[in-house]
């Protein structure tokens, strides 16, 4: 399954490496593209719900809209 987001916070380098990091303990997500100047994240894998994405970015400082 592959899904898209819309994202909205921090775009240096650092908060983005952040989000990926959270987005690889996700249990499912198997990759991760972050596209920080289009504000656009999707995630490929199995498993995995919006509220586990969501709470991942959140984590890491962003805000996911649906």
């Amino acid at each position: 399954m592959t899904k898209t987001y819309r994202i909205s916070g921090p775009d240096d380098e650092v908060a983005v490496a952040s989000l990926a990091d959270e987005l690889s303990m996700v249990e499912g997500a198997h990759e991760v593209d972050i596209d920080i100047e289009q504000g656009i994240l999707t995630v490929v894998g199995f498993i995995f719900t919006d509220e586990d994405v969501r709470l991942a970015a959140v984590n890491a400082g962003y805000e996911l809209h649906y």
